[in-house]
């Protein structure tokens, strides 16, 4: 840890770790040509199946895992909740994989934009959670952004809706189901594992005809290990940093989806476009200082008390 400014550098730099990892999986694609987006993310799960179950060893939650699946027998309602997660997150990951590959990669970056403003608005609306003047102001830019799409296309592109839009309903399906992080993710892919089995089946025989070439036996398993290191990563960064600082980080995997599209993918950006990227990125901006500036009032606050604490123990 950082003894002047109090924030763990192996935390920050976790998180930027999984961040470029994760851009990484995007421009990874490229190299599984001629597969598609379908058979990719097929691929992926069955290879992130194995890093996932690893991971619940390494990190001793086998007990924790085993005691999910007791909960099914007092809990029906988990019966539907956990496909509906599964569904829901699948849907993320076949997009993720399916972008790069059909040129939606930007479109893709773009809902990763907008989905903390997306969430606080839903924060807003479910939970009535306040919110502060620069987050109202960073939600009017984002809609000023949105409007200009809207204008110039008459209409968004759906892969960005679907970030937006479908991640949402999954956060708050998850936080009432009262999922732990692992235990849950390693549940979803494992319940996803049968579909990806199918749809490997269904696009046969190109699906399967790529291990004919030996650089797929590589490629492939490094599909699902990149996964993997990149949630140990990130699940790591999350141990270490504040809630505020993994907000502000949240924003590095964005940048660099984008970056990705415009340089490595050759998909274009032209001037009309900075019109709707400009208050996005100016909403990111204002999300950035806001989420600063509250870490910020939180350090000193509990730096003040621990010293008022301190104080009476001494005079005690």
């Amino acid at each position: 840890m950082n003894p002047t400014s109090g924030v763990p550098l192996a935390g920050i730099a976790l998180s930027v770790l999984a961040s470029v990892l994760f851009a990484v999986l995007s421009g990874y694609t490229l190299l599984l040509a001629p597969l598609s987006g379908m058979s990719i993310f097929a691929w992926r799960v069955l290879f992130t199946v194995p890093g996932a179950l690893l991971l619940l060893h390494v990190r001793q939650q086998w007990p924790a895992f085993s005691a999910l699946l007791a909960r099914f027998r007092n809990e029906p309602h988990l019966w539907w909740a956990l496909p509906a997660l599964a569904a829901l997150f699948g849907v993320q990951q076949w997009l993720f994989m399916w972008a790069p590959v059909n040129g939606e990669a930007m479109s893709v970056a773009m809902g990763y934009f907008l989905l903390p403003l997306t969430m606080v608005l839903f924060g807003r609306v479910l939970y009535r959670e306040h919110l502060y003047r620069m987050q109202w102001l960073a939600v009017a830019c984002a809609l000023a952004g949105v409007l200009h799409e809207l204008w110039l296309t008459r209409a968004l592109a759906w892969p960005t809706l679907v970030v937006a839009l479908g991640y949402p309903p999954y956060f708050v399906l998850r936080r009432w189901v009262k999922l732990e992080p692992l235990t849950g993710f390693t549940l979803e892919m494992l319940l996803l594992l049968p579909f990806a089995l199918w749809m490997l089946r269904l696009e046969a025989p190109s699906s399967i005809a790529v291990l004919e070439h030996g650089r797929f036996w590589l490629l492939l398993p490094g599909l699902g290990l990149i996964s993997t290191v990149a949630l140990l990563c990130y699940l790591a960064s999350s141990r270490l940093l504040p809630l505020g600082m993994m907000g502000i980080l949240g924003y590095v995997e964005p940048v660099l989806l984008f970056m990705l599209a415009i340089t490595v993918m050759g998909e274009p950006m032209t001037p009309a476009r900075l019109l709707t990227y400009g208050p996005i990125w100016l909403a990111v901006v204002l999300t950035v200082l806001h989420i600063a500036h509250r870490q910020r009032l939180f350090s000193l606050g509990w730096l003040t008390a621990r010293g008022v604490l301190r104080g009476r123990r001494r005079s005690g």
